[in-house]
This record gives C-alpha cells, structure tokens and sequence, in this order.
C-alpha cells in the first residue's frame, strides 16, 4: 500500500493549521514536517513548539525529518510535540544506533535518511533497528527542486536488502515527486512518498491525493516471495 506524506514545507504557513487539516481531510496517509537549524542545511523552518500547536488540530501522524545537526539532543521535544515518526539523517553529529534507541524508548518510530551524496550501503548496519528509510532525491533544504533520477539504484538496493533480510521498513523517498516521478519510484519498490508543491501547489487537494497515490499504486513493485 501506497503511503502519501504531504510536505508541509509547501503549504501556506500563514494558514498553518488549516493547510495540514485539508490534507488529512483529503485522504492524506501523514504529514512531513521538516524541521531545519540553518546549519546542517541552509535553510530555516519550524521547530516543535510550532508541531505541538499543529498537534491540536490534526489527528493524522506527524512524520518529522529532522535536518539538523544534533538530532539525538532534540528527540525528546519532538516526541513531546506529538511526532509519532522521527527521522534524523545518517549525516548528522548524533550517533545513529543512540539516536535509533531513544526514538524507539520514547514509544516512535525511528527511520534514518541519506542525502543524495551519501551512498545506500552506510545504511546497511542499521536496516534491522529502523522502521522506514528515506531516500532524498533532492539536495535537503529548499522544495521545489528538481528529481534526481540517478538515486533510483538506491531504492533498488533497499529493496533486495530488505528482502534478503526478511525486514519490513518502509522506503521513503523525498524530493521532486509528482504523479510523473511518482510512478518510478514505486516501479522501483519505494511504497512511501513525500510531496510539497505537487500537492500544496494544486486547488484541488482531494484529487491531487488520488492522483498521485494512483499513479504510484499502479508502478509499485511489491515485494517477491
């Protein structure tokens, strides 16, 4: 089954609330927030204060990615702020198997990121501890930016290891994704996407939804026996 995340990074933040509202209302499967310290990314977002304000008005869960360079440090307040998903990046200062520990202590679940530069076979120490995987298949900070198809293997690799190993974790993938990009993704065994302006960008929510999980639905290659 196809999971569809919209990136609140796309909305309309001075309606905040009722952006992540009209997704959940339009069949969205989760949200994405990402949170950015202007320093392991140039950018800026928001940070949990804001997510436990937004906590209040949206039951669907909350899929935190954390862009930041000391994530272990700050797991706690997320998890304070109502994430149910933590995601923190292999490239950050925290140490993984820690960080992967007290998300997991704290009732979450862990998931770990790469960036474009990094290669799929760092991950590989820590397949068994996590419950998603996300691909970025764009440079993390800013949206709007184009799909890297060359991150495509990546998916691939995740796939034959999650089946070699008879894991479960999701295979999340960031970045450019649109009912186009969506299709190759999941034709390459990715079942979890993220989408800002494909989605935010639209009038219509409820049918950009439909499309978009539609069009990944029908590429997706679900696991081999």
């Amino acid at each position: 089954m196809i999971k569809i995340a919209p990136s609140a990074l796309a909305c309309d933040f001075s309606r905040f609330g009722e952006e992540i509202l009209a997704m959940e209302n339009a069949g969205a499967d989760m949200i994405h927030l990402d949170v950015m310290d202007g320093v392991f990314v140039p950018n800026i977002s928001f940070g949990a204060p804001v997510i436990k304000k937004l906590r209040r008005v949206c039951s669907m869960p909350f899929d935190v990615h954390l862009m930041i360079t000391d994530p272990l440090r700050y797991i706690s307040d997320y998890a304070d702020a109502g994430a149910g998903i933590i995601t923190f990046h292999l490239e950050s200062n925290s140490d993984t198997y820690e960080t992967i520990r007290l998300i997991r202590s704290l009732g979450l679940s862990p998931g770990v990121s790469i960036k474009p530069k990094t290669r799929v076979e760092s991950l590989l120490p820590y397949l068994s501890e996590l419950d998603s995987i996300l691909v970025m298949t764009v440079e993390p900070g800013f949206g709007g930016q184009s799909f890297m198809r060359d991150m495509l293997p990546k998916i691939s690799k995740l796939v034959h290891e999650r089946e070699r190993l008879g894991l479960s974790f999701d295979i999340q993938v960031d970045g450019g994704i649109d009912v186009s990009t969506a299709k190759e993704v999941c034709a390459h065994g990715a079942n979890s996407l993220v989408a800002g302006s494909s989605l935010y960008g639209t009038s219509d929510y409820v049918t950009a939804v439909k499309q978009l999980r539609e069009n990944a639905q029908s590429a997706f290659i679900p696991e081999t026996d």
